[in-house]
């Protein structure tokens, strides 16, 4: 007897259903994703490193992106073990290796130039950020922040250990240092720590400012200088026995610097889109007003006398992708 139509209606349907079931949950190898460009003026960005041909951005969410093109494009790095927290530093202990620093004690581990990362240590439970990273001889990393924590790897950043450190508790939030062995750390209420046997013994020096400072490069072996807090610019001749202001002119924060080329100095740069070019030596050349950049947290020195900026509109590209400095003085 053939079936009603109504029945082999019902047949066929469910014979649908099965098949789509059996395709869903059926065993293949899915196609592979193509890269994902990155709008980079969408996220907040905090900080930057060049390694080899690439650049790497970190910021705000957990963003970690590369570009291979000089900051025109960017592409996400891929995570293993992702979470929300906010990235604050990162470093190029050499062409391949990296380490990313944030929140939560959070640490990253690159080995294949930012394509992809391995988290490293977290600690959720005491919340405490961490605000760098540093590497000087492309073995040892240490990563420094709030309430004088500080985190040493001697395997370029596959384990850690904490360490104590002077400072009665004072957030630590730049350092800089030397072949040499001389190394400077300064943070809030005007701390500076130096030490002149590659970070091994530190010496608290006596305080000259009672604002934080933010950052600070080392110039020379005696040659230092620092900044911070409502615009404040300070050179060192003698690592750090004492110190005196430059003025730039300004009160706003100063959050970050980028070594240029060569001989070229560095730029400062912070609050209102400010950009304050020194000499090789420290000495004011100028001060550049930009507009549109909000707050600029770090900067890159590339090729070609050219800068690029990031902040909290991401990273600056414009008309070209960087941002050509004069080589004259701006008043």
């Amino acid at each position: 007897m053939q079936p009603a139509p109504r029945q082999l209606t019902g047949y066929v349907m469910s014979a649908i259903v099965i098949a789509a079931v059996a395709f869903a949950f059926a065993p293949r190898q899915p196609a592979p994703l193509a890269v994902t460009e990155v709008l980079a003026d969408r996220v907040q960005v905090n900080a930057l490193v060049g390694a080899g041909d690439r650049l790497i951005a970190v910021g705000e969410r957990g963003t970690l992106l590369t570009s291979h093109d000089s900051g025109r494009s960017w592409q996400a790095g891929q995570l293993g073990a992702g979470r929300d927290a906010t990235l604050t530093g990162v470093v190029a202990v050499n062409a391949q290796v990296l380490v990313a620093v944030g929140h939560d004690g959070w640490i990253l581990r690159s080995g294949d130039a930012g394509q992809t990362w391995q988290e490293k240590h977290h600690d959720a439970e005491l919340g405490e950020p961490l605000l760098g990273v540093w590497s000087g001889d492309g073995q040892q990393v240490v990563a420094y922040g709030s309430y004088g924590k500080f985190l040493v790897s001697d395997d370029a950043g596959e384990h850690w250990a904490a360490r104590e450190m002077p400072g009665d508790g004072a957030h630590f939030n730049g350092l800089d240092g030397g072949a040499d062995g001389r190394q400077m750390l300064v943070g809030e209420q005007g701390l500076v720590l130096r030490s002149s046997d590659g970070g091994q013994n530190w010496q608290l020096m006596p305080p000259f400012y009672n604002g934080s400072l933010f950052g600070v490069v080392r110039l020379s072996a005696s040659s230092w200088l620092a900044y911070g807090m409502r615009g404040h610019v300070f050179r060192s001749t003698d690592f750090g026995d004492s110190w005196q202001r430059i003025d730039v002119g300004s009160n706003q924060p100063i959050y970050g610097h980028a070594r240029l080329p060569g001989q070229g100095g560095l730029v400062l740069v912070g609050a209102a889109s400010r950009l304050i070019r020194l000499d090789a030596q420290g000495n004011l050349l100028g001060i550049d007003q930009r507009s549109g950049l909000g707050t600029l947290t770090s900067a890159l020195g590339l090729s070609g006398r050219h800068l690029l900026v990031a902040g909290e509109r991401g990273v600056f590209q414009g008309v070209q992708p960087t941002v050509a400095l004069s080589q004259e003085a701006r008043p």
